[in-house]
Formats: C-alpha cells, structure tokens, sequence
C-alpha cells in the first residue's frame, strides 16, 4: 500500500473543528455546535479528511465525492468499539480491507 493509500483513524482536535464542519456541510448535515471536536474520531485517507464520527452521539458525516462509504464504515465499526469494547461486530480486519480497496480505486480513477 502506497502512503498516500494510508488511512489515518485519530481523535479530532480543537483544530479540526473547520474541516469538520465543511465536511458535514459537504454531507449536507450539521454538526452540533455543543459537542467539542475531541469527541469525534476522523478518518484520514493521504492526509485529507474522508469522514467523521461522533463518539458520543453516533452522528457520521462522510465526503459524497469520495468512495468513502466502506471508510466511514470502518471507523463507525471502530467508534462503536471504543465506546463499548464489549461489542461484538463484524470483524474489522475484512472491513479495513474493503476500505483499503475503496481507496485504491478511488486513487486509480482518473
């Protein structure tokens, strides 16, 4: 896998909150103004923000230009598993490499 191909799943932070927040507006949703960005988990796919999750209210928002629907998958499957590790979901290894497919194609494309 490429570098650029990397996928990133990190806690936001406080700087984040503006990349947050276009991409929510790109997924045409709203995030709220009263959650602090350290409570989303976000997905990084070459250093650019693909998708987000919020960790205490579930609320994804994902880019609708990018194949990204497996890597939001992938983190809402690895939110859910930081909220309660008692959790019993699909696997994420076979998640991770559907998401790393997504990423792959979308990088071929022209």
């Amino acid at each position: 896998m490429r570098t650029a191909d990397t996928i990133t799943i990190r806690r936001a932070g406080a700087a984040d909150r503006p990349a947050l927040d276009r991409l929510a507006g790109r997924d045409s949703q709203h995030l709220p103004s009263d959650v602090p960005s350290d409570e989303f988990l976000i997905a990084e796919v070459g250093g650019e923000l693909w998708a987000a999750v919020g960790m205490s209210t579930g609320v994804l928002v994902a880019d609708p230009f990018r194949p990204s629907g497996e890597v939001a998958e992938f983190l809402r499957v690895r939110a859910e598993r930081a909220r309660d590790p008692v959790v019993i979901t699909r696997s994420a290894p076979p998640l991770l490499r559907i998401a790393r497919r997504a990423v792959a194609w979308s990088r071929a494309a022209p």
